[in-house]
């Protein structure tokens, strides 16, 4: 059940968009009225695999197919706060996997909290199934060729397979050859 009309959002990278990611989201618009799923433009870390247009239209794809009907979408070119405040959002929701992701999020939080102490840092932890799944091992492993499939929606698995150029198809190889 959602809450009493607060919207939160629900920032990240999102290359590519997991099936962790979605437990995340799900769990969150069940408590919240509305979730804004913000993806991030891009990264001091590192290039993203997807454009911002493609990881938006994987979860927005995804969200659809999950029927969340107060999901919403939207790409994030500024401080997560700033964002936060220009939506009217109440807290940012942050999936934990481990101890070294509470680390780095509790700074993050502290940091957001100072820029913005109206909004709220909520956390929820990975359900068990997914507590393994990150973005960049599901990359690693489709660039190898491995099956991914059971870690992202089905339509994700596709645009990893026709992205990665060590994948076995004769459509990616003759594409890349």
């Amino acid at each position: 059940m959602s809450g009493d009309g607060r919207i939160a959002m629900c920032p990240g990278t999102y290359d590519p968009v997991t099936l962790g990611h979605l437990d995340i989201i799900v769990r969150a618009s069940r408590i919240f009225a509305q979730l804004v799923v913000a993806v991030t433009d891009g990264s001091f870390k590192k290039q993203p695999l997807f454009s911002t247009e493609e990881r938006i239209e994987f979860v927005a794809r995804a969200a659809r197919d999950l029927g969340l009907d107060n999901v919403r979408v939207e790409p994030l070119s500024q401080l997560v706060t700033e964002h936060a405040r220009a939506i009217g959002a109440h807290a940012i929701v942050k999936g934990l996997r481990a101890i070294s992701d509470f680390d780095y999020e509790f700074q993050m939080a502290q940091i957001n909290k100072h820029l913005a102490p109206e909004v709220e840092t909520v956390y929820l932890p990975a359900s068990p199934r997914f507590s393994f799944i990150s973005s960049s091992g599901v990359r690693e492993v489709a660039a190898w060729g491995g099956d991914v499939e059971a870690w992202v929606p089905s339509h994700v698995a596709q645009a990893l397979r026709e992205r990665s150029p060590r994948l076995g198809s004769t459509e990616t190889a003759a594409k890349n050859g």
